[in-house]
């Protein structure tokens, strides 16, 4: 079979392999659909501290069982099914207190065990004792179910930021996370939702599929200034940072109004991770302001169910879909910000 296989930074290949087998307790799937995100990119081209290559890329991972291990249960071939990225180890002290987003031994399908840029993945007997292999809903396609696994990451971070009835939200950033948090942040009964980028085309891009109440271009317009107005001064009640970028982390406290919560959804370079905040702003205001990281396997379950439901809809979002031999295409396409989504069908 053909693989999309990460070497070191700078150096991935298309290769051929043999069909992995899977050992007592794992479950073989026939890859249908597995989709790019950011990640992929900066894995490609920096590697990634938990990556031992040679390694096949690829976490957002959707297809049908192909083949049982010895002693599995409950699953037939043919079944249609997603698989969770982060997979937590379900005993830790984490885990036990229903925190499995931060797993203290989180492994990750792509990076411990070979991933879904192939015609066939092992899912580790691992990820089914934690119920991280999900029944593709009736109605949904393999290309949006891949979906779920980054839609379970934005769930699981407005979650922790409380989004809810008659917030007004802003996202700064409009990749495929922030048009995913605008159609959530809708789903979850926002009042409005205000989305932010400083590239105009791919800000335009976004716009037209997910259509916020209003786009604000960072590159010409103060943002904070924009929000205030558009908020009569009070400010924003969430704002979510959907972009690797310690500036909008810092303009998320100066636009937020009393009582707001603010998530940092992007993680900054490693080399430049601090950004300067306003205590002050965070004493008087009463702001939380919260982390996010990954998602938990009941998160997944949760996405494919708002996108069966057509809570969320996700078909619009993938943009370019692109056959195996063209992956190292989809990363390009990918870095130079011209897709919502990119899908690989092997």
């Amino acid at each position: 079979m053909k693989v999309v296989r990460f070497h070191a930074p700078g150096d991935v290949r298309i290769e051929d392999a043999p069909v992995p087998t899977p050992g007592p307790g794992d479950v073989q799937v026939r890859v249908r659909n597995c989709s790019t995100c950011g990640t992929d990119v900066k894995i490609s081209k920096f590697g990634h501290q938990n990556i031992t290559p040679p390694r096949v890329m690829g976490h957002e991972i959707a297809g049908e069982v192909s083949e049982l291990g010895e002693g599995v249960e409950g699953w037939a071939v043919g079944d249609r099914v997603q698989i969770i990225a982060a997979v937590p180890d379900g005993t830790c002290g984490e885990c036990t207190r229903g925190r499995m987003s931060v797993c203290a031994h989180q492994e990750s399908i792509g990076y411990q065990y070979d991933g879904g840029f192939a015609e066939y993945v092992v899912v580790p007997a691992k990820v089914l004792a934690v119920n991280g292999l999900n029944r593709i809903p009736d109605g949904v396609g393999f290309a949006e179910a891949s979906v779920a696994e980054p839609l379970a990451c934005v769930l699981n971070g407005q979650e922790l930021a409380n989004v809810g009835p008659g917030d007004d939200v802003v996202i700064i950033g409009s990749g495929p996370i922030g048009c995913l948090h605008v159609r959530l942040a809708r789903a979850r009964g926002a009042n409005r939702v205000f989305l932010v980028d400083l590239n105009r085309e791919r800000l335009d891009l976004a716009a037209g599929l997910v259509h916020p109440d209003a786009a604000i271009c960072g590159s010409e317009t103060d943002v904070v200034d924009a929000v205030l107005k558009l908020t009569d001064g009070r400010g924003a009640d969430v704002i979510i940072t959907a972009a690797a970028s310690g500036a909008a982390q810092e303009q998320a406290i100066q636009m937020a109004a009393r009582s707001a919560r603010i998530s940092l959804f992007g993680g900054l370079p490693k080399d430049k991770p601090t950004i300067t905040l306003d205590s002050n702003l965070v004493h008087y205001r009463e702001l939380t302001v919260v982390g996010a990281n990954g998602s938990a396997p009941s998160h997944n379950a949760e996405a494919l169910r708002l996108i069966a439901s057509g809570e969320v809809p996700v078909s619009d979002l993938i943009t370019h879909r692109l056959p195996l031999d063209r992956a190292l295409e989809a990363f390009d396409i990918v870095a130079r910000g011209e897709a919502i989504k990119v899908t690989i069908e092997p």
